[in-house]
């Protein structure tokens, strides 16, 4: 959803991992533990957006009868981008709330230098009656890795405030990234939220967190064992839908009405621009780096398939 480094960027990753055999092409996805509002789905090694789509349907056909329901996931793989999962809430006038474990340690503790923590994305999608709705999705660090990535291929600097070196130096040379760490957002309270949000989506179901994090990047062999859960929460379990939806539609025109700080064109509710870019990118044809079109090329002459 107009994110340039979690959608076809990652493919040749993907394909890489598939053919190392690191992700089971054949999976036999499984519920365990499974309650009335809750259940924890096994994706056998499968690609994660495999595992983490079953637990969607699931938590939505349980919240539709309990209101609120919670599936997590562990033997997984990295899955893409988080606000795919909380969105597909909306259409069944729900809220959706989702968090991963990072496939990749890139952030140690608040003062300290061992990579323990990921990024640890969330996404929350809150619908509306006549405005777009209102969807959050972010990372625990100031940047996601996905955009370390791209810079790096793309030969560009990342900005001061991304990443740290070892010595607490701003790092801007993406080729230089396992020379350091991401930031996390709000210094130590983007720490807590990634530790948080990590024991919910890994620990709690049985995945990996901590030191048995697999560097999604650098090896495509090892069993990965990625976390992630998905909670939806159905809006007619506590009051009328219709006005729930036109408060959050009142609310959404009163900050856009907020007058503006110099420098600010206009004020953006979650998600706007990432909407923007989608319907952009929709109408006029996805955008692809000359470099990613390298890359993909080449995935293509590797595969014995047509090139873009």
């Amino acid at each position: 959803l107009g994110g340039s480094g979690h959608g076809v960027f990652r493919l040749p990753q993907y394909i890489r991992r598939i053919k190392a055999g690191g992700m089971n092409v054949t999976p036999d996805i499984q519920l365990e533990h499974e309650t009335n509002s809750t259940a924890v789905v096994n994706g056998d090694n499968c690609i994660g957006h495999l595992a983490v789509k079953r637990a969607t349907d699931v938590a939505i056909e349980k919240a539709e009868k309990m209101g609120v329901a919670w599936a997590g996931v562990k033997m997984g793989n990295h899955a893409g981008t988080a606000s795919v999962y909380a969105r597909m809430a909306l259409p069944h006038d729900m809220i959706g709330i989702y968090s991963a474990v990072g496939s990749a340690n890139h952030l140690p503790p608040w003062g300290g230098l061992e990579m323990l923590l990921s990024t640890n994305p969330i996404a929350i999608a809150v619908p509306a009656m006549a405005e777009p709705p209102v969807v959050l999705d972010m990372a625990t660090t100031v940047a996601a890795y996905g955009k370390v990535k791209t810079a790096a291929q793309r030969g560009e600097e990342m900005p001061v405030g991304w990443m740290v070196d070892n010595q607490g130096q701003p790092l801007t040379d993406p080729k230089r990234s396992n020379e350091g760490f991401l930031i996390p957002v709000g210094e130590y309270k983007g720490y807590g939220m990634a530790l948080v949000l990590g024991l919910l989506a890994g620990t709690l179901n049985g995945a990996a967190m901590g030191h048995d994090v697999i560097d999604f990047n650098a090896d495509d062999e090892s069993l990965t064992n990625t976390g992630q859960f998905i909670c939806m929460i159905s809006l007619k379990a506590f009051g009328d839908v219709d006005e729930f939806k036109g408060q959050v539609d009142d609310l959404a025109r009163s900050l856009r009405a907020s007058p503006t700080l110099p420098g600010f064109d206009q004020v953006r509710l979650p998600g706007e621009s990432s909407q923007g870019k989608h319907d952009d990118f929709s109408t006029n044809g996805i955008p692809v780096h000359p470099e990613l079109a390298k890359a993909l090329s080449a995935l293509a002459q590797d595969l014995d398939i047509s090139p873009l």
